[in-house]
């Protein structure tokens, strides 16, 4: 079997656009095809990352988008998670019936209403819809377990927003692109105690388009290909109370991530990371269930200086969800990072050390419902 590779990718700001979805969406899928060199026609398969869950102010996504994805009279697809929809681009390629696939996300967040007032709806009507339960609500009662159980403070986790905003100074494509220090954090209004105003993710515009291609296509468009390692995901139950909020389904996506990538000690193995963290807290929680420390020690290892951009296991030196979070389009945005750092192509903020294996990671639903994990290598 080939391997599979991302040639190039291209991304929007994540500022509001005044431009219409259509011209929007067609704009980055047009650069990411110029750099490849590539015509519409070249591509063997479109795939397109869109939410029908009002996202963008639709419920029928997949047939607004697909004009400016560039899939009229052409084989596409669409996968509803941005970095599910990447390896079943894969997939499409290692089948042996494409050479080039380009799969696409895309929101405008500014057309929405406030997340919180649409995600209710991933909940069972009955019963959690009418008590206002809602991705913060559950985010709170996670974060409020998570530090009473391991002992890890408000100030830890506020620590990785004064990270994340940071290395946002230095990605042009961020939303939020102001530094924050610890005390700006901690005297933000608190939404759902102790989750404080600065520790969510803000609503963001966002198109991300990345060309996949076979091996021997690859080599032929880029002299940088970026190749898939490995990838795992895993789903668990939708009711939040039928969970245990401290231990999803996170280990279990990244175990088989590690196994087909043959990495048995990811704080070794992995040189950079781009984590989804829609909540300031979660990036510690995700690092301990992705191995990078011990279950527990998510606040030791921010403290430590080791996620930092220049520290030995840089994690969301593109500023991450924190700094941009265009909502439906926010894995594959990670997966592009990702590949970008690898490439050694992700401008100021590019780590200082050399990259070869990166993970990227994608999170959706109450309390990491579901999670992805891929993982690159030049």
């Amino acid at each position: 079997m080939q391997r599979v590779a991302i040639t190039h990718v291209a991304q929007s700001p994540g500022v509001e656009s005044k431009e219409n979805l259509h011209d929007f969406t067609y704009q980055v899928n047009r650069e990411v095809l110029d750099k490849a060199g590539l015509k519409r026609a070249d591509v063997g398969c479109i795939i397109s990352s869109s939410a029908d869950i009002f996202h963008s102010g639709l419920s029928c996504a997949n047939a607004f988008d697909w004009d400016g994805i560039g899939a009229f009279m052409k084989e596409g697809s669409r996968a509803e998670e941005s970095a599910m929809s990447f390896i079943y681009a894969c997939f499409r390629v290692l089948s042996g019936h494409f050479d080039t696939v380009l799969v696409t996300a895309a929101i405008k967040g500014s057309e929405n209403p406030d997340n919180d007032a649409i995600t209710p709806f991933y909940g069972d009507p009955f019963y959690l819809r009418p008590v206002g339960m809602n991705e913060s609500v559950v985010a709170a009662m996670q974060m409020r377990q998570y530090m009473d159980r391991y002992g890890i403070t408000e100030e830890q986790c506020a620590k990785v927003v004064v990270k994340n905003r940071g290395n946002a100074l230095f990605n042009p494509y961020t939303h939020i692109r102001k530094r924050v220090s610890l005390e700006d954090v901690m005297s933000s209004d608190r939404i759902y105690d102790p989750l404080k105003a600065l520790e969510c993710a803000p609503k963001s515009d966002g198109v991300v388009s990345v060309l996949i291609a076979s091996e021997d296509k690859a080599k032929k468009l880029t002299d940088k290909p970026v190749w898939l390692s490995g990838y795992g995901c895993s789903l668990d139950h939708f009711i939040p109370g039928d969970r245990n909020l401290l231990d999803g389904q996170l280990q279990a996506a990244a175990g088989r991530a590690y196994e087909m990538a043959g990495i048995s000690d990811p704080r070794k193995a992995i040189d950079v990371a781009e984590v989804c963290e829609p909540y300031a807290f979660q990036e510690l929680l995700w690092c301990e269930q992705l191995g990078f420390c011990k279950e527990g020690e998510g606040g030791k290892l921010i403290d430590s200086g080791i996620t930092q951009m220049d520290g030995s296991l840089p994690v969301n030196p593109s500023g991450g969800v924190l700094a941009m979070n265009p909502y439906t389009s926010r894995g594959l945005y990670r997966i592009a990072e990702a590949a970008l750092q690898l490439k050694g192509q992700a401008g100021e903020h590019q780590v200082g050390k050399k990259v070869k294996t990166a993970l990227a990671h994608s999170t959706h639903g109450f309390g990491g419902q579901c999670h992805s994990v891929v993982i690159l290598s030049a």
